[in-house]
C-alpha cells in the first residue's frame, strides 16, 4: 500500500495521481465498464461482478446501472437495499450502507475534500476525504447529494434534490438545500 493510499484512508492530505491509487481506480472502472454494460436479464454476472468490485455486498441487495465510483473495495452496502440509477459513490474513504436502504435515482455520495483554506495545495492536487454512513432502513430520493463526514440516522428519509451537509439524526424526514430536519419520524 502506497504512503498516499494509507494517508487518503486516516483522512490526511494526499495526491490522488498516486500510481497505487490510480492503477486500484482503473481496476475497479474495468470492472465498472462490465457492470454497467450487462443486459437486464444478467442478474447472476451483476451480482458477481458487484461481490469482486465492493468491499463488502449483502444479501438481497442490488445496484442499477449505470454505477459509479472510485475504487469500489471501500463500499460496504447491507443486505437488502437498492441503489438506483446512476448512483455515483466516490469512495475516496469508507462509505457503509445498512441493511434495507434505498437510495434514488442518481443519487450522489461524495467523500473526498478539496483543502479550503490551503490555495496552493488545492491547485497542486491535494485532497482528504472523510467517510460517510447510511444508516439502516433509509431512504434517500432521487439526487440527493450526501456531502463528506455525514452519518443519515436509521429510519430516516432524506426528500428528493436535497444536499446533506451535517449529519441526520435517526428517525427525522430531512430535505432542502443545505438539507434540515424538517419533523421527527415515528
Amino acid at each position: 500500500m502506497s504512503e498516499n493510499r494509507d494517508r487518503m484512508l486516516r483522512g490526511e492530505l494526499y495526491r490522488d495521481g498516486d500510481p497505487d491509487l490510480v492503477a486500484s481506480r482503473v481496476s475497479g472502472g474495468k470492472l465498472l465498464h462490465r457492470f454497467n454494460a450487462t443486459d437486464a436479464d444478467e442478474t447472476v454476472e451483476r451480482r458477481a461482478l458487484l461481490e469482486e468490485l465492493l468491499g463488502s455486498i449483502g444479501e438481497d441487495s442490488w445496484i442499477m446501472p449505470r454505477f459509479q465510483c472510485d475504487y469500489g473495495t471501500y463500499i460496504s452496502i447491507g443486505s437488502n437495499s437498492f441503489l438506483n440509477y446512476d448512483a455515483i459513490l466516490l469512495d475516496c474513504a469508507p462509505i457503509t450502507i445498512g441493511n434495507d436502504v434505498s437510495i434514488g435515482p442518481r443519487a450522489q455520495l461524495l467523500t473526498a475534500l478539496p483543502p479550503m483554506e490551503d490555495h496552493d495545495a488545492r491547485r497542486s492536487r491535494w485532497e482528504s476525504a472523510l467517510p460517510i454512513t447510511i444508516g439502516d432502513n433509509v431512504w434517500l430520493g432521487g439526487g440527493v447529494i450526501v456531502c463528506p463526514g455525514v452519518t443519515i440516522g436509521e429510519n430516516s428519509v432524506i426528500g428528493a434534490g436535497s444536499v446533506v451537509t451535517r449529519d441526520v439524526p435517526p428517525h427525522t424526514f430531512a430535505a432542502g438545500n443545505p438539507c434540515r430536519a424538517i419533523r421527527a419520524l415515528p
